[in-house]
């Protein structure tokens, strides 16, 4: 399960994930920044934090403000929604739900039994895929939700976690954000693709919680 992720303003987009847009990467360096390297965790009732997604909700990409979990009347989800599983997702029945791209440069994970904290990181911008849906709160704020998809991770990162993000390659991510093909058939290419992109990553011990 990812439940926190971070997003260096330094980041580099290498792998040209943002498609050298650049108002868009200057926009996104600007929260970075303004978010002042917090890591990111979950939105909730009162602490509000709406991070950065990247979405192409008329095939063009945007970049919004999101709440990470699902809102259901008007409360955040009493079920598990700031991530999904693959494996569900691809057995979805009804539409293709909304697709999104989240920016980070590293994610956190707990390995057991140990309790040790790891950094997942390869020095680059990732794009972790997310899907979305719209979120209300009580008092009528209307919200665009989202949930990172996770699949089972790769022998060299399966030792400290058996999750990871699907990593959606610079390449795939129009594909991933508008194709109309079978949802079935998006992950899987999604996950196969990832799967690859993750050997890139390694796993460092953090000395506490970040």
């Amino acid at each position: 399960m990812c439940a926190s992720y971070g997003l260096d303003p330094r980041f580099a987009d290498k792998s040209d994930i943002l498609a050298h847009e650049q108002a868009m990467l200057d926009g996104l360096r600007e929260w970075a920044q303004e978010n002042e390297g917090e890591t990111l965790r979950p939105t909730g009732k009162n602490a509000r934090n709406l991070n950065p997604i990247v979405t192409a909700p008329d095939g063009e990409r945007a970049l919004e403000w999101a709440w990470w979990g699902y809102l259901v009347g008007g409360e955040p989800a009493k079920f598990p929604s700031i991530n999904t599983r693959s494996e569900k997702l691809r057995t979805a029945r009804g539409a293709a739900p909304t697709r999104a791209i989240v920016p980070a440069t590293r994610w956190f994970e707990m390995q057991k039994p140990q309790r040790t904290w790891h950094e997942f990181s390869s020095g680059e911008l990732f794009a972790m895929a997310a899907v979305t849906r719209p979120g209300r709160t009580h008092d009528g704020q209307e919200f665009t939700c989202y949930s990172i998809v996770m699949q089972d991770s790769p022998d060299v990162l399966a030792d400290v976690h058996d999750r990871s993000p699907i990593l959606i390659p610079a390449d795939f991510v129009t594909e991933w954000l508008t194709s109309d093909h079978a949802i079935a058939d998006l992950v899987d290419e999604a996950v196969a693709l990832s799967t690859a992109a993750l050997t890139s990553v390694t796993a460092s011990p953090i000395a506490s919680r970040p």
